[in-house]
């Protein structure tokens, strides 16, 4: 399923229902005392990224990630949270501008 198909369907999030993913993951997602682990700068998105969040995964329940801003357009942004998801084999509970957060169910 691409992007766009996904965001087209309703109550969708990366591609995935909003309803498979716990209310306890979705309300730690979402505070705001969860705080940035991993930051994308200007490298950008490499392999080394990737596998530290992987690790991260590994021992979190949630990984929240920032990316710099102006390092993706706007439109693109979207592209980067699927990527980011499919390469980790994760799932994105939150998308909020250049915030993202990753949950490995």
């Amino acid at each position: 399923m691409t992007y766009e198909e996904s965001a087209e369907a309703p109550n969708l999030i990366g591609g995935i229902q909003m309803s498979d993913i716990p209310k306890s993951i979705k309300k730690l997602a979402l505070s705001r005392d969860l705080k940035p682990t991993i930051r994308i700068g200007k490298s950008g998105i490499t392999e080394s990224l990737v596998a530290e969040i992987s690790d991260q995964l590994l021992t979190k329940s949630v990984v929240k990630i920032k990316i710099n801003r102006g390092l993706f357009d706007k439109n693109d942004l979207k592209n980067v949270w699927l990527h980011l998801e499919t390469s980790t084999n994760s799932r994105l509970v939150s998308s909020r501008g250049n915030v993202g957060v990753l949950w490995k169910p």
